[in-house]
């Protein structure tokens, strides 16, 4: 029995525990837009061939870096404001994590890159880079129609304030039934025509 359980526990132990990651990776924006796929896809084969088990991915796209990002390239170092920004989220081994960390410093084209370990809520909910920039574009154009409004929405504007205009007209003839006057000492006092 002993025997059997020490085979149950060797082949636990030879059981490599694997865990969500994500890769995230700025691609040189001097690549051009056809060599993009072809490196895109290199990273996906140096994950694959790494043991990694791709389960999501965004694909890389043109954006404005917030600073400048300097690489060394051909001894000289170079300043670069926007790149080619890309994820991808892939199961593995630590062994798998560190293979694909010393392999991905051999690409050329990378600017730069950042593996993760990703924690459960990360992985069930996975943040879209490109589409929220989209977003965020999208609710810039509608400050822009806040800001200055249409024709239409000028008419409506004006046809409200002229029913406004309307009630109060019929708020002030009520009044004039019920004078109010003031007298020295500024207090109110209606004339509700008993004197």
């Amino acid at each position: 029995m002993s025997k059997d359980n020490n085979t149950v526990t060797e082949a636990n132990n030879n059981v490599e525990k694997k865990f969500n990651y994500e890769l995230a990776f700025h691609i040189l924006p001097t690549v051009a837009e056809g060599e993009l796929a072809k490196t895109f896809q290199a990273i996906q084969d140096l994950v694959i061939k790494m043991g990694g088990e791709i389960t999501l991915m965004e694909e890389p796209e043109r954006f404005e870096l917030v600073y400048d990002i300097v690489k060394q390239i051909e001894g000289r170092n170079r300043k670069f404001s926007s790149a080619y920004f890309g994820w991808i989220r892939f199961v593995g081994s630590a062994e798998s994590v560190n293979s694909i960390t010393s392999e991905i410093k051999n690409i050329k084209k990378i600017l730069r890159y950042l593996l993760i370990k990703l924690t459960k809520d990360e992985v069930e909910n996975p943040f879209y880079f490109h589409k929220a920039l989209s977003e965020e574009k999208k609710v810039e154009n509608v400050d822009e129609l806040e800001n200055g409004l249409d024709e239409s929405a000028e008419s409506d504007l004006d046809s409200e304030m002229g029913d406004a205009e309307e009630l109060e007209g019929e708020n002030s003839d009520n009044i004039d039934s019920e004078t109010l006057s003031t007298d020295d000492n500024d207090t109110v006092s209606t004339n509700d025509g008993k004197d």
